[in-house]
């Protein structure tokens, strides 16, 4: 966000993005694919650029 210049103040009042949704974003909890493909299309990134998948091992094994 530093290097294109959008603050969470622009990405709530320019691009409506919710405050639940960026309070979700910074304590690491459940956010939406709609969510992540519009932060990407702002930002003009990648999934990559702005996540990265943490694998919880103890779901591996209920199966």
């Amino acid at each position: 966000m530093k290097e294109k210049g959008i603050t969470q103040y622009s990405l709530i009042k320019k691009y409506h993005v919710s405050t639940g949704q960026l309070s979700r974003l910074r304590s690491n909890s459940y956010v939406s694919t709609h969510t992540i493909d519009m932060l990407c299309d702002i930002l003009d990134c990648d999934v990559e650029d702005i996540m990265t998948h943490i694998s919880d091992s103890s779901n591996r094994n209920k199966n």
